[in-house]
C-alpha cells in the first residue's frame, strides 16, 4: 500500500509523456502538409510553364531539396513512432523498427526518394516531371488531414476548405494541361486554345497562368460558355473535363449537403425542436402573448448557446468520459451548495451527473410559496429576486453561486415547513439554472449512509438557525430510538423462530425416510446368509471337507427356515448357554 502514491506519480509522468509525443506527432503532421502540396502544385507547374521553370530555377531547386530533407526526417520520426497493441503503446524501438521496415509503406516511403533527379544529367534541369515519384507519400497528407478533422472545434468548416482546396489543386492540374495542350497544337491557331505568346497582351508569365486557370474553371464547374473545340486532341479534352465536372460538381453538392445535415442535427440535439413547439401553438390557438414567451425563450437559447440537454448530448460518450467532463463543467458549482461542503469527492460526482439545466424567462416563477418542492435549484447565471404574495415587493436578490431549496428535498424530522416552499422566488432575466431532484439526491444517498447522516444533521442546522425546527425531547428521541431497536429485534427473532421450525420439520422427515430405509433394507437382506455360506462351500476344497466334518452331526438341525432362525433362534439358544454356564460354576 505504501508504494500507491509513488505509482500514481510514475503512471502520471508517463501519461504526460504519452500526451507530449503525441502533440509533437500531430505536429510534424501538420508540418509534412506543406512538402506534399508543394510538390503536387509546383512539380506539374514547372513541367507545363517553361517560362516559370527557368525564371525561378534557384528557388525550385532549394524548395525541391529542402523538402526531400522533410521526407527524409519523417522516415526517421515513423521509425520511433509507437504503435497500440492490445491497447497499450509500443515505444520499443528494436520492435518499431522491425515493424516498420516490414510494413508495405516503408517501400512507398522509399520509392519517394529515389534519386531521380540523376535524369538531370541526361534529361535537363527544365524536365522536373523526373521527380513525379514525390506524388507516393500522398497518404501522408491524407492522415494529416484526417487527424486535424477529428481535433478541429469547427468540424463542418474543415471538411468545406478541404474540399476546395482539392478542388483548387484539380483545377491547377486542369490549367496546366491546357496550356500544355495549346503548346503543343500552337498557340493562338484557334479559340479554343490559349492565345499567340507573341501578342504583348498574353505573352506575360502571369496572364499565362491566370488565362488558363480561369479556361480550366470554365470547364470544370460547367458554367459560362467556352469556345467551340476545332481538333481531335481539343475534343478529347473537353470531354474528360466535363466528365471530371460531373464527379466535382456531385462531391461538392454531396459534401455541402452534409454539412448542412450535420448542422441541423446538431441544432436538433443542442435546443429544442422550435417547428414542432411552434406549428403546436398555432394548432392550439394559444395566445400571441404566451406564444412571444416561447420565441423569446428559444431565442435567447440560440443567440446565447444555452444547451439544455447534456445528458443527451454526453450519452454517446462512455460513463467514465461522461462523469470526467460534466464533473469538470459543474463540480465547481455544486460544492457552492452548503450542505454539499466537505463530502465526500465520489457523492459529489454521482450528484454531477444528476443535474439538469434550466433556463428560466423574465418574470417567470421558479417556485411558489407553499408549493412541495421536489428539487432544490443552483444558480448559474442570472438575477432573481425573493418576492412577496403581490409579486412585486423584493425582499432580496439572488445572483450567481446562490442556491435555494436545498432543504425541502430532504426528509428531515420535524421541519416545520412540512417540505414546502417558504418563499416566492422569480427571474428578473434570463437566468440559467441546474435542479436536483429529490428523487436523484433520494438513490446517491443510499450508497453514502454516512454522507446520508451528515447532510441531514447539517440541514437540522439550518432549520434551527431559521427556527424552522420543532424541538423535541431527547429523552423521546431515544424512547423512539429504543423503540426502533426492539421491534427490530422481534422481527429478527420472529423470522429466526420460522426458520428453525421449518430446519425441525426437515429433520424429522428426514428421520422418517431414513427408517424407511432401513427396515427396508433388513427385508431385502433376510436370506442373504445362506446364499453367502452356499458361495463360500465351493470355494477351494479343503474348505469343503473341512466343513462336511464340523457338519456330520448338525446338518439336519439347520435344515430350518434361514428367516425364522434369523428371527427367534438365536435368542433362545443364548439362554441355554447361559443356564449351562450357572449349573457349572
Amino acid at each position: 500500500m505504501t508504494d500507491k502514491p509513488g505509482s500514481n506519480r510514475t503512471s502520471r509522468a508517463e501519461q504526460n509523456k504519452q500526451n507530449i509525443q503525441h502533440k509533437f506527432y500531430y505536429g510534424w503532421l501538420q508540418v509534412m502538409i506543406f512538402p506534399v502540396i508543394y510538390n503536387w502544385v509546383i512539380i506539374i507547374l514547372r513541367a507545363c510553364f517553361y517560362e516559370v521553370a527557368h525564371t525561378y530555377l534557384a528557388v525550385w531547386l532549394t524548395l525541391d531539396y529542402v523538402s526531400d530533407l522533410v521526407y527524409i526526417a519523417d522516415i526517421i520520426i515513423k521509425v520511433h513512432t509507437g504503435f497500440m497493441e492490445q491497447g497499450i503503446l509500443v515505444r520499443d524501438r528494436s520492435r518499431l523498427k522491425k515493424r516498420y521496415l516490414r510494413s508495405s509503406h516503408f517501400r512507398w516511403d522509399m520509392a519517394s526518394l529515389l534519386p531521380t533527379d540523376l535524369l538531370y544529367l541526361q534529361l535537363g534541369i527544365q524536365t522536373p516531371l523526373v521527380r513525379v515519384n514525390r506524388f507516393l507519400r500522398s497518404a501522408r497528407l491524407s492522415e494529416a488531414l484526417d487527424r486535424m478533422e477529428t481535433r478541429t472545434a469547427y468540424p463542418n468548416v474543415f471538411r468545406i476548405s478541404k474540399l476546395m482546396i482539392l478542388i483548387f489543386i484539380l483545377i491547377h492540374w486542369n490549367a496546366c494541361i491546357y496550356f500544355s495542350l495549346s503548346n503543343y497544337i500552337g498557340f493562338g491557331v484557334d479559340e479554343w486554345v490559349y492565345p499567340n505568346i507573341s501578342d504583348p497582351e498574353f505573352a506575360s508569365m502571369r496572364r499565362q497562368y491566370f488565362y488558363s486557370y480561369w479556361f480550366s474553371t470554365l470547364i470544370l464547374t460547367t458554367v459560362g460558355d467556352t469556345p467551340q473545340p476545332q481538333r481531335e486532341e481539343e475534343y478529347l479534352f473537353m470531354i474528360a473535363d466535363l466528365l471530371i465536372a460531373v464527379l466535382v460538381f456531385a462531391s461538392v453538392v454531396g459534401n455541402v449537403s452534409n454539412v448542412i445535415m450535420n448542422l441541423q442535427n446538431r441544432d436538433n440535439v443542442f435546443f429544442p425542436n422550435h417547428e414542432l413547439v411552434k406549428g403546436y401553438l398555432h394548432s392550439r390557438r394559444i395566445t400571441k402573448e404566451l406564444q412571444g414567451r416561447v420565441n423569446n425563450w428559444y431565442q435567447h437559447l440560440h443567440i446565447n448557446k444555452k444547451i439544455t440537454r447534456e445528458n443527451e448530448i454526453l450519452q454517446q460518450l462512455p460513463v467514465t468520459l461522461q462523469t470526467a467532463i460534466t464533473v469538470s463543467v459543474h463540480l465547481p458549482t455544486l460544492s457552492k451548495v452548503t450542505i454539499f461542503q466537505n463530502c465526500e469527492s465520489s457523492l459529489l460526482e454521482e450528484l454531477v451527473l444528476k443535474l439538469t439545466p434550466q433556463v428560466y424567462s423574465p418574470g417567470e416563477y421558479v417556485c411558489r410559496k407553499g408549493d412541495v418542492g421536489h428539487e432544490m435549484y443552483i444558480i448559474k447565471e442570472g438575477k432573481l429576486a425573493v418576492v412577496a404574495d403581490d409579486g412585486v415587493t423584493q425582499f432580496a436578490v439572488l445572483g450567481e453561486g446562490n442556491f435555494f431549496g436545498e432543504i425541502s428535498i430532504l426528509n428531515i424530522k420535524g421541519n416545520k415547513s412540512g417540505n414546502r416552499r417558504t418563499a416566492n422566488i422569480r427571474s428578473i432575466g434570463h437566468s440559467d439554472l441546474f435542479s436536483l431532484s429529490k428523487e436523484g439526491l433520494t438513490d446517491t444517498l443510499s450508497e453514502f449512509p454516512a454522507a446520508k447522516r451528515l447532510l441531514e444533521e447539517k440541514g437540522r442546522q439550518i432549520l434551527t438557525k431559521m427556527g424552522m425546527l420543532e424541538k423535541t425531547d431527547e429523552g423521546e428521541e431515544e424512547k423512539e430510538k429504543t423503540e426502533d431497536k426492539v421491534a427490530r429485534l422481534e422481527g429478527s427473532l420472529e423470522v429466526l423462530q420460522t426458520k428453525l421450525a421449518r430446519l425441525m420439520a426437515e429433520l424429522e422427515s428426514s428421520a422418517r425416510k431414513m427408517m424407511r430405509r432401513v427396515e427396508h433394507l433388513e427385508l431385502q437382506t433376510e436370506g442373504w446368509e445362506g446364499i453367502v455360506a452356499e458361495g463360500a462351500w465351493s470355494e477351494t476344497e479343503e474348505e469343503g471337507e473341512r466343513d462336511r466334518e464340523v457338519g456330520d452331526g448338525e446338518g439336519e438341525k439347520e435344515e430350518e427356515p434361514e428367516g425364522e432362525r434369523g428371527e427367534g433362534d438365536g435368542g433362545e439358544e443364548e439362554e441355554g448357554v447361559g443356564k449351562d454356564v450357572k449349573e457349572k460354576k
